[in-house]
């Protein structure tokens, strides 16, 4: 129990876990979850957070998960073929997508509205999630 623990919350120290123990009713001491892990090789909690896999962040976070970019379509307009960039999101959960409407310029008016949409209100797309996965591109 306590290196399931420890090894689904990087975060938790000795006294988080020792605590979580007690809650389930067993007794131990920090000190004794201090020795199960480092009899099995886990290292302390600042150092286990640091070294959180990708997998590991993926799985405790896929409830509040989302991942967002921007993909780009030609569209004739009076003025000729135009590119638009939409914006969408996706709840790696459950993969419903949202799409912003498409816009020729994604400036920082339009993201701004984007993101309103997206988590400022009750019944927003996003409301309730905490970690949204983005690229870093000049978009």
């Amino acid at each position: 129990m306590v290196l399931r623990m420890a090894k689904s919350n990087p975060s938790w120290g000795y006294d988080r876990i020792q605590g979580a123990v007690a809650n389930l009713g067993h007794k131990i001491a920090p000190n004794t979850v201090k020795r199960i892990l480092k009899d099995h090789g886990i290292e302390p909690a600042p150092l286990r957070r640091r070294k959180t896999t990708w997998a590991q962040f993926l799985r405790s976070h896929w409830d509040t998960l989302a991942a967002a970019d921007f993909f780009t379509t030609e569209i004739w307009t009076p003025a000729g073929l135009v590119t638009f960039y939409v914006f969408f999101v996706i709840q790696l959960k459950t993969r419903r997508v949202h799409l912003s409407t498409p816009t020729p310029n994604p400036d920082r008016v339009f993201m701004k509205q984007v993101a309103l949409d997206l988590a400022a209100f009750n019944d927003s797309f996003l409301r309730g999630y905490s970690h949204l996965i983005i690229d870093r591109d000049s978009k």
